[in-house]
């Protein structure tokens, strides 16, 4: 992975700002949570399902009034507007698009939680905070979109206090399969040479310091989830045409259905990752 980040986020950046997935996301995920849901039932809800992996992930963590928690590429906030609802915790928001900001804090101050999110514009490349700032680091589906993980990480274990909780979820590759040609269309759909595997994050995190409290492969769910979302999208195509470009709308479902192919075909792996800072 290059060192050279900066192209792969202005992609991010002019996606998650552009109208057509500012539309998407908001009508087909809800605007609140825009991340891979966790599935008790066949058609469920998807801002339910999404809602469930935020539960689940709060659950592996002690969290309380008082904590300080980042959560890096946190799109419309809706994890930590239920962190801090729901614990007290102080929950900063760490996100690239000015749209989803923008959401986030009309949302957060609709909920009257000012107090306890915030919201700032940046890069988990370069998290402007000093060292030693947080408790918890919190990220669902955003590591894959950098150009340069390992500077993630390593960011990651400077603001992290000792003791400190890092967990996240992410799409990843399968340990063993390295045929970039096979990965292709998906790799084409994040703008990104290459995705990293569960072995990748759990052998980088313990050489930076870190102990492995818990890694969950749930990758079931990235399938249902993907799989889910298209169908949503497929069955809501015409109502939203005034809201989500036709060609935004194809290219989409072609992508989700490559992200699908790529898990029933066993190169995808995706799960909730708990390591703790020694």
């Amino acid at each position: 992975m290059t060192s050279d980040y900066k192209e792969a986020v202005k992609t991010a950046e002019d996606y998650y700002n552009s109208a057509d997935a500012d539309a998407f996301y908001a009508a087909i995920w809800g605007g609140d949570d825009i991340h891979v849901g966790l599935y008790e039932s066949e058609g469920e809800d998807i801002a339910e399902a999404s809602a469930r992996t935020v539960r689940y992930m709060a659950s592996k963590l002690d969290l309380k009034p008082g904590t300080r928690v980042i959560d890096i590429g946190a799109g419309y906030g809706g994890a930590a507007r239920y962190l801090a609802r729901e614990t007290g915790a102080h929950v900063t928001c760490l996100n690239l698009s000015e749209k989803e900001n923008a959401r986030n804090l009309r949302l957060t101050a609709e909920q009257g939680l000012e107090d306890t999110v915030e919201v700032v514009h940046g890069v988990f490349e370069d998290i402007p905070f000093p060292d030693n700032s947080f408790d918890v680091v919190w990220s669902q589906e955003a590591l894959l979109h950098s150009g340069d993980r390992m500077r993630v990480l390593k960011e990651v274990a400077r603001v992290l206090k000792p003791g400190g909780d890092f967990i996240f979820t992410d799409p990843m590759k399968t340990n063993d399969i390295d045929d970039t040609h096979a990965y292709q269309p998906i790799y084409e759909r994040i703008h990104l040479p290459d995705m990293v595997s569960m072995g990748f994050y759990q052998a980088t995190l313990e050489g930076l310091g870190f102990d492995t409290i818990e890694i969950a492969d749930l990758t079931h769910q990235l399938r249902n989830h993907y799989a889910r979302v298209r169908e949503e999208l497929q069955s809501r195509c015409h109502a939203l045409k005034h809201q989500i470009s036709a060609d935004y709308a194809e290219r989409m479902l072609n992508g989700l259905k490559d992200w699908v192919e790529g898990a029933d075909a066993g190169q995808l792996r995706w799960g909730v990752l708990h390591f703790r800072k020694r």
